[in-house]
């Protein structure tokens, strides 16, 4: 009779619950699907730049690949920039692709290329430019865009002076302040000359940089007798060589000038045409290399030019001139083409420390993390030397040898 009315019991319990599922009363509660894990953005407070997986991590590149006097220091820069992409093609699984413009080394052509390159979001970083008077421009264009400038050769003080200096911009020579300096101990204590005359070519390597000298010159008790100036694109030196061998106190011992070969070249000629024979013509890095001796003539010998000391040169240099001899069937023309190798290489160990990959395996680059990666770089063994940038943006200090030219060509004294 118990097990009866237990049977009964289970029915009616069996019964209602039918009864309750056909009313629509709702099933037992199940546990929610886990949710998929969100991906965090990668962003920088410049931006980024996004490569696919397969796509080439593109540098930009800039130097004055023509125009007299100027191509052949270009073409140097280019040329070191591309051993040093044959060196490291690949950075992080990317092949590296070099982006070319030309800046004529002028403000013009600086300003252009510049914004040809920030209207391209794919280029993560720039070599270049070539010339200050290319780099000052450059620069401005590139602060507001967040892109990373580093030169081979801009040397103006300006360009990494306090008050002056711009978060964009880099570089891996010297600053002018050193070279000028270096010049004027020489002259003064080596040469044992007093008084000089000073050019520049109106660019602002130029006029900083023979204002640096002539400062220098005269704290070590020299006469700055003269200062002139002539534009780049002038052959006819022959008005300013007659004011300054005319000048109060002249004529002078030595002629400075501050600019590029062609420029430097018809100084150095014309001044036997009036009277100037005996001043010795005493150039920079601009008037350096083959070319300046070719276009001078007779008049380069006993002329003068600072280059970066050789003796700093890092472990790698010698097999880097050997690749370079092999692959462009002469020796380097030009003072920067290591300069433009180390710029190179300076960009991509950069990207290496800051590169993410996203969740579809997209390289992203910031741009801000980038300029800071470089500005903080400190130790990197370069062909030039060893590069560590300060806050400003000099990267390579270096110190000066000089060279005269004797039975046409450029050796140490």
């Amino acid at each position: 009779m118990k097990t009866l009315r237990m049977l009964s019991a289970a029915l009616l319990f069996l019964t209602l619950a039918v009864l309750l599922l056909a009313c629509g009363q709702p099933p037992a509660p199940t546990a929610a699907p886990t949710a998929a894990p969100t991906q965090v953005e990668i962003t920088d407070e410049w931006g980024i730049v996004k490569i696919a997986p397969g796509e080439p991590i593109r540098i930009g590149f800039s130097a004055g690949l023509t125009g007299a006097g100027i191509d052949v220091l270009g073409i140097d820069e280019k040329r070191g920039a591309e051993l040093a992409n044959a060196d490291k093609p690949e950075v992080l699984g990317h092949k590296v692709e070099l982006v070319v413009g030309d800046d004529m080394c002028n403000a013009e052509g600086g300003q252009t290329v510049a914004n040809r390159f920030v209207a391209d979001p794919t280029i993560v970083a720039v070599i270049g430019m070539m010339c200050s008077s290319a780099c000052t421009p450059a620069a401005a264009i590139f602060e507001q865009h967040g892109y990373t400038m580093v030169s081979p050769s801009c040397t103006a003080p300006s360009l990494t002076a306090p008050g002056t200096a711009k978060k964009s911009f880099n570089r891996v020579c010297w600053n002018d302040v050193i070279q000028a300096a270096e010049a004027a101990k020489y002259v003064k204590n080596t040469l044992g000359l007093t008084k000089v005359a000073t050019i520049h070519d109106g660019s602002p390597y130029g006029e900083q940089l023979v204002t640096e000298f002539a400062k220098n010159f005269e704290a070590l008790g020299g006469q700055v007798i003269a200062r002139e100036a002539v534009n780049v694109g002038d052959t006819d030196m022959r008005p300013v060589l007659t004011r300054i061998k005319s000048a109060p106190g002249g004529p002078p011992d030595l002629i400075y000038f501050g600019g590029f070969v062609a420029e430097g070249a018809y100084i150095a000629k014309q001044r036997f045409d009036v009277g100037l024979d005996k001043a010795v013509f005493f150039g920079c890095d601009g008037t350096y290399g083959p070319a300046f001796v070719e276009a001078a003539g007779a008049a380069a010998e006993g002329a003068y030019a600072t280059v970066a000391n050789p003796a700093e040169a890092g472990p790698g240099m010698a097999a880097f001139l050997e690749k370079y001899q092999a692959k462009y069937g002469e020796k380097p023309p030009a003072p920067f083409h290591a300069h433009a190798y180390d710029a190179y290489m300076l960009i991509v160990s950069a990207i290496e420390k800051v590169a993410k990959t996203d969740a579809q395996g997209n390289l992203i680059i910031g741009r801000k993390a980038l300029s800071d990666a470089i500005r903080g770089t400190k130790g990197l063994a370069g062909l030039t030397g060893t590069i560590s940038c300060n806050e400003y943006g000099d990267c390579g200090t270096g110190t000066v040898s000089f060279y005269v030219v004797k039975n046409g060509e450029f050796v140490q004294p």
